[in-house]
C-alpha cells in the first residue's frame, strides 16, 4: 500500500483581509462619530476663533510686516492667521466637524427614535422588584377596578400608557417626556446645519473657483471695467462679501472682494447710483447718522427704483443685501498753496489736487517728488487737550541745554499734559497727503487750514509722520496778525538769507548802543559779534541748525558759565531776530511793528517753530486755501445663502437645548395581579436624571395611587 503524504494547504487569507478592512472601517467610523473627536474639533475651532478675534483679519499685508517683522510675518502668513476663517485648515476642521456630528446623528438617531416609540413592555414582575424606586400595595378592589382607577389618574397627570395582559396579570407601561430625546437629535443636527450654513457663506465657493476655474486675484490698478475676466466673478457666484465705494452722482455695478494678494471683482445684477449722501455728527465729532439715497437699476428687467440705505437698515434685492458700511471722500477738489521750507526763497506756488489722485512737485532743490492726495475733511471736532505731540518728538538730539530752551519750549509742550480737559472744538478743514520721493520713500502730512488756539496762542498745525502706524507730530506755526503763516514764512526765509542776516546784525548793534548811553564803537563791535554768532548758528548748516546749534556752541563754554552765557545768547538772538523780521517786512514794502507784548510773543513762538522745522521732513509746506467737497458712500454688498440655513440651525439648537434641559423623560410600570382577596399592585418608576424633583414626584405618585386603589388595603 502506497503511503501518500499531503502537503500544507494554503490558508484562506482573503476573508481575513476583508474582515480586517471592515474592522478598520468600523474603528474609523467609531472614532469620527465619537464624542472625544467632536470635542477636540470644537476646541480647535475655539482656539482659532480666539486668534481671529485678537488678531485683526484681512488687513493689508504691509501692516502685518510692520507689526510682527519679516520673520514672524512669514510664519503667520504660512499658517493663514491673517484670514483665519477662510484658511484651508479652518475649513477642513469645519468639514470634519460636520462629518463627525452627522455620523453621530446617523448612528444614534434611529436608536433614539426606536426607544421613544418603544413601551418597554417586555418586563416581568421580578425585574420590577429590582428597581430602586418601587412600591407595592394591596387593594380590596378587583384587578379590573384597580386598573381603571390607575389609568384614569395617569391620564390626569399626563402619562401615555399601554395595557398588556401577561400570565394572569395586567401590565401598565406608561411614559412621559419621551420628546426629551428629540433634544439630542435637534441639538446635534443644529451643529451640522449651522456648520453647513457657515461653509456656504465662507470663502469656500470662491476658493473652489480659484482652484479649479482659473480665477486669480488682481494685483494691479486701473479702471474696473478694463480688468480681465479671469479676475472677475460671475453673477452665478453663490456667496460673496465685498465693498463698493460710490461718490455722489456716480454709480457702480461691481463689488471689490479683498484677497491676501490682491482683489477679486464681483459683478452685480444691478447698478447702484448714489444720488445724495447725508451725514450728521454728535458734538464730539462722532458720526450720529449717515445714510445713502440711492437709485437701483435692474440689468435684466430694466426696473428702476429708489431707496435709502441706513446703518442697520439694509436694502435686500435679488438675494443681495446692501448695507451702509462707512463713508469716504469721493475725490474732493482742493486748492493749495506751496511754501518753501528750505533756503531763502519766499515765492509760493498755487496748486490744484484731487483726493485719490497725485501731482508732480519740483521744489527747486534738484529732487522730484510726487504728492499723493490721500484725505480731506471739511471739519474736525478735536479734543484740544489731546491734539498729539509736537514735531520735536522726531528730534534725535534730546540733550539741549534746559536753560537755553526753557522760555522758548513752554509753548511747544505736548498737550497731553492737559489730557483730562476734554475741550471739544471744531478746528475747521484739514488736508492729508503723502510726499513720495524719487526712491519711492514716502512721508505723510496732515495740515489744518485754520489757526487753532493752544495754550492761549493761535497756531497753525502742520502734522508729519514716518509710518501709518505712527501718530502725527505737529509743527506749531504761529499765526500772524492776518491769521496766516506769511510772516512766519517770511522770517524763516530771512534766516536763510546771509545778506539780510548781516543787515539785521548791524541794525541790532546800532540799536543796542542807542539803548545804552555812553556806548562806544568798541561796544557796538561786541554786539555785532554776538549777534552774528547767534544768527549764523541759528541758521546752521546741513548737519545742525536752530536751538540745537546754539546749544552746541555752549558746549565749549565752561559749565559754571553756561547758564549766564545761554541767557545772554537768548537775549541777543531775540533782538537779532526782531530786526531780521522787520527788515524782511520792509523789503516787501510792509509796515514795521512796534515792539509790544503781542508781537514779542509771536517772535518767541516763531523762533521755536523755525528751530523745529528742521525736523518737519519736507521741502515745502502745503496750505489748504480752498476746496470743493465730494462725498462718497462705502456700501457692503453680500450674498449669503447660508444665512437662512444658519437661522434654521439656531432654531433647532434652541429647541434641542430646551428639550434636553426642560423635558424630563419618565418610564412607569405597574404590575397588577389577583391575590384572592383583591388585587396586588407593584409600581416601578425610572428616569435618566435622578433629581430632587424626581424623588418628590415618585412619592406623590405612590401616595396618590395607593389612596385611589387601597381603601381597604395596606402598603407593604
Amino acid at each position: 500500500m502506497e503511503n501518500k503524504i499531503e502537503g500544507d494547504q494554503p490558508a484562506d487569507t482573503g476573508g481575513i483581509q476583508l474582515q480586517t478592512r471592515r474592522a478598520w472601517l468600523a474603528d474609523g467610523v467609531e472614532l469620527l462619530s465619537s464624542m472625544r473627536f467632536a470635542i477636540s474639533l470644537l476646541t480647535l475651532i475655539a482656539i482659532a476663533s480666539v486668534i481671529g478675534t485678537v488678531l485683526k483679519q484681512n488687513e493689508p499685508m504691509p501692516n502685518y510686516v510692520n507689526q510682527f517683522g519679516p520673520f514672524w510675518f512669514e510664519i503667520f502668513n504660512k499658517l493663514g492667521l491673517y484670514a483665519v476663517y477662510s484658511a484651508w485648515w479652518f475649513l477642513l476642521i469645519m468639514t470634519f466637524l460636520v462629518i463627525s456630528t452627522s455620523l453621530c446623528v446617523i448612528r444614534n438617531a434611529p436608536k433614539m427614535i426606536k426607544d421613544m416609540r418603544s413601551w418597554r413592555d417586555n418586563v416581568r414582575e421580578q425585574s420590577l422588584r429590582n428597581f430602586h424606586h418601587r412600591s407595592e400595595w394591596h387593594s380590596a378592589n378587583g384587578r379590573g377596578k384597580v386598573t381603571e382607577q390607575i389609568l384614569a389618574h395617569l391620564a390626569r397627570v399626563g402619562y401615555r400608557f399601554k395595557l398588556v395582559e401577561k400570565e394572569g396579570a395586567t401590565l401598565i407601561a406608561a411614559k412621559q417626556g419621551a420628546a426629551n430625546k428629540w433634544g439630542y437629535i435637534f441639538a446635534h443636527s443644529a451643529i451640522v446645519i449651522i456648520c453647513i450654513g457657515g461653509l456656504l457663506d465662507s470663502e469656500l465657493p470662491i476658493r473652489f473657483q480659484q482652484w479649479f476655474m482659473g480665477k486669480l486675484p488682481y494685483e494691479g490698478a486701473g479702471l474696473i471695467s478694463k480688468i480681465p475676466a479671469q479676475h472677475r466673478l460671475s453673477l452665478a457666484n453663490p456667496t460673496f462679501r465685498g465693498n463698493t465705494m460710490i461718490p455722489e452722482g456716480a454709480s457702480s455695478s461691481t463689488a471689490i472682494l479683498p484677497q491676501a494678494n490682491g482683489v477679486l471683482i464681483q459683478d452685480l445684477p444691478f447698478t447702484i447710483k448714489l444720488k445724495k449722501f447725508t451725514i450728521d455728527f454728535y458734538s464730539t465729532g462722532m458720526p450720529k447718522l449717515f445714510a445713502s439715497d440711492v437709485e437701483v437699476t435692474d440689468h435684466e428687467t430694466g426696473k428702476v427704483f429708489s431707496s435709502v440705505i441706513k446703518v442697520n437698515e439694509p436694502l435686500i434685492y435679488k438675494g443681495v443685501a446692501i448695507y451702509q458700511s462707512s463713508f469716504e471722500d469721493g475725490g474732493s477738489r482742493l486748492q493749495v498753496k506751496a511754501y518753501p521750507m528750505q533756503g531763502p526763497d519766499i515765492s509760493t506756488l498755487a496748486m490744484n489736487g484731487e483726493v485719490g489722485g497725485s501731482t508732480a512737485l519740483k521744489p527747486g532743490n534738484g529732487n522730484d517728488f510726487t504728492i499723493e492726495w490721500s484725505g480731506f475733511r471739511p471739519f474736525n471736532v478735536e479734543n484740544m487737550a489731546r491734539n498729539g505731540s509736537d514735531v520735536r518728538a522726531v528730534n534725535p538730539d534730546q540733550s539741549l541745554n534746559e536753560k537755553l530752551t526753557e522760555d522758548l519750549s513752554k509753548h511747544l509742550g505736548s498737550a497731553a499734559k492737559n489730557a483730562n480737559n476734554k475741550d471739544f472744538k471744531n478746528v475747521g478743514p484739514s488736508l492729508q497727503y503723502k510726499l513720495r520721493d524719487e526712491t519711492g520713500q514716502a512721508r505723510e502730512f496732515h495740515n489744518y487750514m485754520q489757526p487753532v488756539q493752544i495754550d492761549g496762542d493761535y497756531v497753525i498745525l502742520a502734522g508729519t509722520r514716518d509710518s501709518p502706524n505712527d501718530a502725527f507730530r505737529y509743527l506749531r506755526i504761529p499765526a500772524d496778525d492776518e491769521d496766516s503763516i506769511k510772516d512766519w514764512m517770511r522770517l524763516r526765509a530771512a534766516v536763510q538769507n546771509p545778506e539780510l542776516r548781516a543787515m539785521a546784525v548791524t541794525r541790532f548793534a546800532e540799536h543796542a548802543v542807542q539803548r545804552n548811553p555812553g556806548g562806544s564803537t568798541q561796544k557796538q563791535g561786541l554786539w555785532e559779534t554776538s549777534a552774528r554768532i547767534s544768527l549764523d548758528a541759528f541758521a546752521g548748516d546741513e548737519k545742525i541748525s536752530g536751538l540745537p546749534a546754539i546749544s552746541k556752541k555752549l558746549e565749549k563754554v565752561p559749565q559754571e558759565e553756561q547758564a549766564k552765557v545761554a541767557e545772554g545768547l537768548i537775549k541777543v538772538l531775540n533782538g537779532s531776530m526782531w530786526e531780521l523780521w522787520m527788515i524782511a517786512r520792509e523789503k516787501e514794502g510792509l509796515p514795521i511793528y512796534e515792539l509790544d507784548e503781542k508781537h514779542a510773543r509771536f517772535l518767541q513762538l516763531a523762533i521755536g517753530a523755525i528751530s523745529d522745522s528742521a525736523f518737519y521732513g519736507a521741502p515745502v509746506y502745503l496750505q489748504l486755501t480752498g476746496f470743493e467737497e465730494v462725498k462718497a458712500t462705502v456700501l457692503q454688498v453680500t450674498r449669503s445663502p447660508g444665512k437662512n440655513v444658519v437661522y434654521l440651525g439656531c432654531l433647532l439648537l434652541v429647541l434641542g437645548v430646551f428639550s434636553m434641559f426642560y423635558i424630563r423623560e419618565r418610564r412607569l410600570w405597574i404590575w397588577i395581579r389577583d391575590d384572592g382577596t383583591g388585587a396586588h399592585a407593584l409600581m416601578a418608576l425610572s428616569s435618566q436624571r435622578k433629581t430632587l424633583d424626581f424623588e418628590k414626584e415618585f412619592e406623590q405618585l405612590k401616595m396618590h395611587l395607593r389612596q385611589l386603589t387601597s381603601q381597604a388595603g395596606q402598603e407593604k
